[in-house]
């Protein structure tokens, strides 16, 4: 099938110079796609070439022009540029490149005005992932064709041309993603708001703006789905065009809640059982949270027995308390993506016993003082690594609850040495928990590569 807004815009883009900044995993496939189309295409990437892979030397000999280095955004040149999602869109090359009448685009963007079926996207500050995975799975069990991609690893413009109206397409959005999006999804999903990217939002109030836009273009009929528990989100209602459904632990009788073990949703007739806590397969009350928020949102298109089926045997997302081995009695679990407190915070609750924490990382310049206490609580010791591990200590022994020497902290900079002491603390029966707290930048990558770089010194071990 030919999507019709695709190729009216690529006949259009024949014809002019494009750019597409950051040549990473999800932005290969755009390139492959506007060379394909016929396009000129200069792709640019900070990545010295010596250090280029092979997938992108490909891309260039299919014709795609390379600018790469430091010096990459140099005195460019386009008349269409799309924006890598974690470039900020007031970096003073794109704020040139406008004032020289470039046009600054989002491969998302184009992709929200190309889709011909309704979208639901995904958004918040922690859970997101897990969240837009659950809704996928959930209309897959209930037969629709479903198509999953965005912040979670896979851009979906290069798939219109396969989707059908009666499709669905399920996105996740980071707030980088949707800065400048004009665009809102027909269903709107915000998990949670709280502090995080600090470093590159030039404060919360844009952070929170950001998350405000995955429902802001909405219209009437359209759906946002909010959390009750979260001051801000729980704010976000006031503004909304669409009709909002509420998911909340602690208050009944609205939307789907929780009450007791069992999860609920208020009908005409008053309320009705969806499930309890011990159908779910994945740890953690967060997890109930996460189901709580698909459950909501699928509201009137899948049925509660589609919803259990998938909670019995829906075993996670890789990087989210990932259990790796259990080793001499010691169960390791990787939570790479807790690049937050909240998220750590979570991870923590999920364990009924006290764990060996492996915490710390990049600094986004995010407050660790709720950090503390839930360490205090939950950790019998604590091993800090990387650029916020004095944070995560000063935070841990600046709780009131903290009495020296429980939990017993660790300080090892360097990962690998986090890992060999907190397996050296472990005795058979303990878990010791990759939960970082921070991003994964001054040693890694992203939290992906970290994962799996934990995954392997533990099955080394």
């Amino acid at each position: 099938m030919t999507n019709v807004i695709l190729q009216e815009y690529l006949e259009i883009w024949k014809h002019k110079r494009l750019a597409v900044l950051g040549l990473g995993v999800s932005n290969r496939p755009l390139v492959r796609l506007l060379l394909t189309g016929g396009c000129r295409v200069l792709g640019c990437d900070r990545t010295p070439r010596e250090k280029l892979d092979e997938e992108v030397l490909e891309l260039e000999r299919m014709g795609c022009e390379l600018r790469v280095g430091e010096g990459y955004l140099d005195n460019l040149e386009a008349d269409v540029v799309f924006r890598t999602p974690g470039m900020h869109p007031g970096n003073p090359a794109l704020e040139l490149l406008r004032a020289k009448g470039a046009e600054i685009v989002s491969e998302m963007e184009i992709f929200f005005r190309c889709c011909p079926c309704p979208i639901i996207a995904v958004t918040g500050s922690d859970g997101k992932t897990t969240t837009t995975t659950l809704i996928a799975e959930m209309l897959k069990t209930a037969g629709y064709m479903v198509h999953l991609g965005g912040n979670i690893g896979r851009p979906l413009l290069p798939d219109v041309e396969e989707m059908l109206p009666e499709h669905w397409a399920v996105v996740e959005l980071s707030s980088f993603q949707l800065m400048d999006m004009t665009r809102s999804p027909r269903i709107a999903v915000v998990t949670n708001v709280a502090p995080n990217h600090l470093d590159v939002h030039k404060d919360m109030a844009e952070y929170i703006s950001a998350k405000a836009n995955v429902f802001r273009f909405q219209k009437t009929g359209d759906v946002v789905v909010l959390n009750r528990d979260n001051d801000i989100t729980r704010g976000f209602a006031d503004s909304a065009s669409g009709t909002v459904r509420w998911f909340s632990r602690q208050e009944r009788g609205s939307g789907v809640w929780l009450e007791g073990e069992t999860i609920y949703r208020a009908t005409a007739q008053g309320k009705e059982k969806l499930m309890t806590r011990e159908d779910i397969l994945l740890p953690g009350i967060h997890n109930v949270e996460n189901y709580m928020t698909a459950m909501a949102a699928l509201e009137g298109l899948v049925a509660p027995e589609h919803f259990l089926t998938v909670a019995r045997n829906f075993g996670g997302v890789e990087h989210r308390i990932e259990l790796v081995r259990e080793l001499d009695g010691i169960r390791f679990y990787n939570d790479s993506i807790a690049s937050s407190p909240t998220r750590t915070i979570a991870g923590l609750r999920s364990f009924r016993e006290k764990v060996i924490l492996i915490a710390g990382g990049y600094d986004k310049q995010i407050p660790y003082d709720v950090l503390g206490p839930e360490i205090c609580a939950h950790v019998k010791c604590l091993v800090t690594t990387g650029a916020t591990g004095e944070k995560i200590r000063k935070a841990t022994e600046e709780a009131e609850n903290y009495i020296p020497g429980q939990p017993e902290i660790l300080c090892e900079p360097e990962f690998d040495r986090a890992v060999t002491a907190a397996y050296k603390q472990a005795k058979p029966g303990d878990v010791v928990l990759l939960s970082p707290a921070s991003a994964a930048f001054d040693q890694f990558k992203n939290f992906m590569v970290r994962g799996r770089h934990f995954k392997d010194l533990v099955r080394n071990l």
